[in-house]
């Protein structure tokens, strides 16, 4: 291994380092508590070595959604590829979303609410996050009904999701109701 690869790998694992560390940061504390002065102490790295991999917090927040844009798509194509049916898949995919919001606050607000200076629903967004809206579509583009475009369908079948995950979180809707909400959401819009 030449020199400049072993720098390249060192960079590169420093840079996992520190969008872990602020993923887990983010995720006990919250995005107000990741700082670049606390990654720095928490990773044991100057803050000049952060500002070399990113130019401040909103590029780690960038980083951590297309990482969080990766493993809810794999997690949603992992679930509804062993759903049966239309309605299955689209059940599966439903709750999987909602199971991933719940489970990765931080990682979800990096994703959907916070400014991580990335491009959605254009030309230039990144492929994770192309990947996941695709993971999305591939489910649902077949329950979009006659006459409606399946990502048209798609997009509002998410709002749906995001409201959904939204509100529960903020504790405006009963937990008890959650699976009822999904099958409501899946009976109501899909086309199955």
């Amino acid at each position: 291994m030449s020199v400049q690869e072993r720098k390249q790998r060192e960079r590169a694992e420093r840079e996992r380092l520190i969008v872990a560390t602020a993923r887990e940061l983010a995720e006990q504390q919250g995005w107000d508590a990741v700082t670049t002065r606390r990654l720095a102490e928490r990773i044991e790295y100057s803050q000049p070595v952060l500002y070399s991999h990113f130019r401040g917090k909103r590029e780690i927040i960038g980083a951590v959604a297309l990482e969080g844009a990766a493993e809810m798509a794999a997690e949603v194509r992992a679930a509804t590829s062993v759903a049966d049916g239309p309605r299955g898949r689209v059940a599966a995919l439903a709750r999987t979303y909602l199971d991933f919001a719940a489970r990765n606050p931080a990682v979800y607000d990096a994703l959907f609410q916070l400014d991580g200076g990335l491009p959605y629903a254009r030309e230039d967004t990144p492929e994770p996050l192309k990947d996941a809206f695709a993971a999305l579509l591939e489910s649902l583009g077949e329950v979009a009904g006659d006459g409606v475009h399946p990502a048209l369908f798609t997009e509002v079948f998410w709002a749906s999701l995001h409201g959904l995950a939204t509100l529960t979180r903020a504790g405006r809707l009963l937990p008890e109701d959650a699976a009822r909400r999904v099958e409501l959401l899946v009976d109501r819009l899909a086309v199955v």
